[in-house]
Parts: C-alpha cells; sequence; structure tokens
C-alpha cells in the first residue's frame, strides 16, 4: 500500500475540500492517506464519509496552521506542530511515500526542503506547472518555489522538466524553450542571455527563447524561467481563462437565439474548460528535492486534490524520483565531457 501524506488544513476550503478530494483517491486507487492537521476538524470531516475504508485512512494531529499571510521562515519556526511541517515529517521518516498540499507555497516548499533535503546535483528547487497548448500539454518551470536564480539553475530546471514531461506525458525528447521577451539569443537580461548559451551546449534539445505569445503554442514542451516570471505568467493566464469564460456566458445569454446556440455549444465549452482548468491535472511537482512533493493551487476544488493525490500516487508507485536523480547525473556527466 503506498500512503500519501495530505496537508489537510492547506488550502482556502480546508479541511473540508482537502478531505473530500483525499478520499475520493481513497475510493478509485490503491492508496492510503494520511490526514496531516487538527485531529478534532478532520474526525468531523470524515464522519461525513461513513463509507470509506477506514484501514486507509489514517490521521495525524497537528493543531498548527500556516497562514497564507505569514511570513514561511518565521512561521515555520513559531509553529513546529504546523500541519504542513508535519507532513513533510511523515514523508521523511518514511510513514508515507508523498505529500499533497494546498497551503502556503512558500511554507511548503521550506518544510520539504528541510524535511528532504535537495537530490544530488541541484541547488534549487522548482515548481513544474501543466499548461495547455494546441498540441499537447506543456511544462513551466519554476512557477514560484525559486525567485532569485542564476543560470545554471534554469538549467537544472530544464533538465527536470524534461524528465518531468517524459513521465508525466510520454514525450520522448522535449523541445526546451527559455521564456524571454525576444526570439534573439541576445534579448532578455543577464540571467536569461547567459541562461540561453548552458542551454544551446547542453544535450537537451533546446529550441531557443520563446516569447510570452508562445507559451500556450505548443513551440515548445518544456518552458523555462526564474519563479517569479512563472508565477506571474501562470497568474495572468488563469484570470485570463476565468474572464474569458464569464465574457462568454454573458455573450450566450444575451438573447433568446443566443440561449438556443447555448445549449447546442454547451458540450464544446466543457470541453474548452476541461483543456484549461488547473484542477484537472491537481497539482505542480516540486522538483528537485529529495522526496516527491506536489503543491496544490490555494483554491483547489476537491476534484483537483483527487487529482494531485492521485499524480503524487503515481509519482511514488512509478519511481519517479529515482528517475529524475538518474537524468541529473547524466546531465551532470555529459557537462563535464564537454568541458
Amino acid at each position: 500500500m503506498i500512503w500519501i501524506a495530505v496537508d489537510a488544513m492547506g488550502g482556502d476550503a480546508a479541511p473540508r475540500h482537502i478531505i473530500d478530494g483525499a478520499l475520493a483517491a481513497v475510493r478509485h486507487l490503491d492508496l492510503g492517506v494520511v490526514l496531516v492537521g487538527q485531529a478534532a476538524a478532520i474526525d468531523a470531516e470524515l464522519a461525513r464519509h461513513p463509507d470509506v475504508d477506514g484501514s486507509r485512512v489514517r490521521i495525524v494531529d497537528a493543531p498548527d496552521v500556516i497562514a497564507m499571510a505569514e511570513s514561511p521562515a518565521s512561521a515555520l519556526r513559531r509553529k513546529p506542530a504546523a500541519s504542513i511541517k508535519v507532513a513533510a515529517e511523515v514523508v521523511a521518516r518514511g510513514d508515507a511515500a508523498a505529500i499533497f498540499s494546498a497551503g502556503h507555497t512558500g511554507a511548503t516548499v521550506m518544510a520539504c526542503y528541510g524535511a528532504f533535503g535537495m537530490l544530488p546535483g541541484v541547488d534549487r528547487p522548482a515548481l513544474a506547472a501543466t499548461v495547455p497548448t494546441r498540441q499537447r500539454p506543456a511544462v513551466l518551470l519554476d512557477v514560484g518555489a525559486s525567485v532569485e536564480c542564476r543560470p545554471a539553475h534554469l538549467l537544472q530546471f530544464a533538465v527536470m522538466g524534461s524528465m518531468y514531461a517524459r513521465v508525466a506525458f510520454g514525450i520522448e525528447a522535449p523541445r526546451v524553450g527559455l521564456l524571454s521577451i525576444g526570439e534573439e539569443a541576445t534579448k532578455g537580461n543577464e540571467l536569461t542571455r547567459e541562461a540561453h548559451r548552458l542551454l544551446k551546449a547542453s544535450s537537451l534539445a533546446f529550441t531557443g527563447n520563446i516569447e510570452a505569445r508562445d507559451v500556450y503554442s505548443g513551440a515548445a514542451d518544456v518552458i523555462v524561467c526564474d519563479g517569479f516570471t512563472g508565477n506571474v505568467a501562470l497568474k495572468i493566464s488563469e484570470g485570463l481563462v476565468e474572464v474569458v469564460e464569464d465574457l462568454l456566458r454573458e455573450e450566450l445569454s444575451r438573447t433568446i437565439t443566443m440561449r438556443v446556440g447555448s445549449l447546442l455549444t454547451r458540450r464544446a465549452l466543457r470541453r474548452f474548460r476541461r483543456r484549461v482548468d488547473y484542477s484537472e491535472y491537481g497539482g505542480a511537482p516540486l522538483l528537485g528535492v529529495a522526496g516527491v512533493a506536489i503543491v496544490g493551487h490555494g483554491r483547489s476544488s476537491a476534484k483537483a486534490v483527487r487529482n494531485a493525490v492521485a499524480m503524487a500516487y503515481r509519482f511514488a508507485a512509478q519511481g519517479f524520483l529515482e528517475r529524475v536523480e538518474g537524468e541529473i547525473a547524466a546531465a551532470a556527466s555529459q557537462s563535464a565531457q564537454r568541458a
């Protein structure tokens, strides 16, 4: 039995949506969940699910919660019994194979780093978000784990992102693009120009710089950037999707003819929603730490949590961590030979 540690108190709708999603994963997959958080609140939510196999659900009490507005470093020091910290410790001591949290991203990154350490050859962690394109899903990283980066970090992100694209989407030779303000190698700041040089000299399938307008075009399977840039790009995209959906609903409900038309196009609209809905993917893996960690959106629904726990389960079952470690070692060896 593979066990997944779930930060039951992390997220805007915690613990209800978190527990609902975790239990949905238990019903449909051969896994168990360790629900970490305030035991009384977790028990109250579990009472709503009498049909769930109790042997596949464990509770670990963690009375403290880190709020979204808190500084992660100081909060983790002041709250040693915070749910995210305790959940990471559950994985570190071998009582679970992976962790999921939809709580404070900074606290999750720091808790996982403190509990697991980093993989050999990796200096900074990266959050890898899945983004839709015209052809197939692509990977955008980093989207918030490492705000300040050096060129070598972006090369490491590209290696880890390529491995993720192979495992998650079956892309044999992922094309890597560097997010910049122009396609030319001379465009961008010092970080992107030097990163371009390193990526071009690597054994990766580097296609060069891509502009923000091409992130969703399918021009690259792995898009690399620093965490600040990636987080801004992701949040803009999420906001744009919500606005487009609202505008479509408004336009399709203006007249009787349009309302009839909206009924006929409802199936297409549902397909559109599935293609751009972050909950379909569940969460973003935190790459680089020496443990399987999935970070969810703060607004994660029960569906998103279910899919994120399923992702954690797949990664643990497929030995994803070992495969990433081997890929990084191979990249380091190739770099040394080229040098």
